[in-house]
């Protein structure tokens, strides 16, 4: 039996916040107040007034249908590699929660922040491009510059959402092991099982998501009853989700909400997620009352090992 479909998504149920105000620099209560209740109660909401342009969205989902299009040699010329950056093949296997393996219909391109190899740090590292391309580099390059302020504005936002000072997480993110990525989910027809879909019921690990979404759909939430409610995309505006990190800080009252995306819709469907992530050496630790209630420890090799079980492919050490 094929997985049943979600009901529609009514807008009141996934709150759209207007983060203008806050991207003027200007702390906005009624604002805040709107993204803390839809940390607490939903873990994602919409934005609007985000700041990103629709024709660097535009070149960049046109660069991203150029490079999808090429044979598989091609694109794995820059197959994924150990530090999380480069061309993720379609069909690839993971292994989420209790190990459960599973086959996600989707193929992505991974770029993070160009640093030098560093042994210490060892998710750093360049980006790989293939060869040809040109406009792929640029228009990644240009989308995720512009998207930059709409991630400080959001971490401030968090922070001040929190009853901590606006930069609490300023020296977490600013050599941040954040990740820009594009994805590619071929239609589907046959969605038999949550284990073989465009990408199985997952919570991100990180601090936080930014995603576009074209006008297809297919991303999905469960809700807090365990019911899956379809979050379609509305013009003008990115989806915000939390990460298990943020969940841990706030000792869960900001939620890091599953999800999983289905493509019914018999088009090719885009995205574009950005991942929000401390910086390797970040200590995790509760900044929330009570103060004591998990072992702090270090983000990078956190997340290395749950790139480990994602993303098998990439033969992270």
């Amino acid at each position: 039996m094929a997985i049943p479909e979600s009901r529609r998504l009514s807008f009141d149920e996934v709150p759209v916040v207007d983060v203008g105000p806050l991207m003027e620099g200007e702390q906005h209560q009624p604002t805040i107040d709107e993204i803390r209740s839809a940390c607490r109660d939903v873990g994602f909401l919409y934005v609007q007034s985000h700041g990103v342009a629709q024709s660097t969205i535009d070149s960049l989902l046109a660069a991203a249908r150029e490079f999808f299009q090429q044979p598989m040699e091609e694109k794995m010329r820059v197959a994924l590699n150990e530090r999380m950056r480069g061309y993720l093949p379609l069909y690839y296997r993971s292994y989420e929660g209790e190990e459960r393996a599973a086959t996600s219909h989707q193929e992505g391109f991974w770029i993070g922040h160009d640093r030098p190899m560093d042994a210490r740090s060892p998710l750093d590292g360049p980006n790989v491009w293939p060869d040809g391309f040109p406009e792929l580099k640029r228009a990644m390059h240009a989308y995720f510059d512009e998207i930059d302020p709409l991630r400080l504005t959001l971490q401030r936002a968090f922070s001040v959402a929190l009853d901590l000072e606006p930069d609490t997480f300023d020296n977490v993110f600013d050599r941040s092991l954040s990740r820009l990525k594009l994805n590619h989910y071929p239609p589907q027809y046959d969605e038999v099982t949550e284990n073989n879909i465009g990408v199985v019921p997952h919570s991100d690990s990180g601090g936080f998501t930014i995603l576009w979404q074209d006008e297809n759909g297919g991303l999905e939430i469960q809700s807090k009853s365990g019911v899956w409610v379809g979050a379609p995309p509305i013009p003008d505006t990115m989806v915000v989700n939390l990460g298990q990190i943020m969940q841990m800080w706030t000792n869960g009252e900001f939620s890091a909400t599953p999800h999983r995306v289905i493509n019914r819709h018999g088009a090719d469907r885009y995205s574009i997620p950005l991942f929000v992530n401390p910086n390797s050496d970040t200590v995790i630790r509760a900044l929330t009352a009570p103060f004591d209630s998990f072992e702090p420890f270090e983000y990078g090799e956190y997340q290395r090992r749950s790139w480990q079980r994602s993303f098998p492919v990439a033969n992270i050490p």
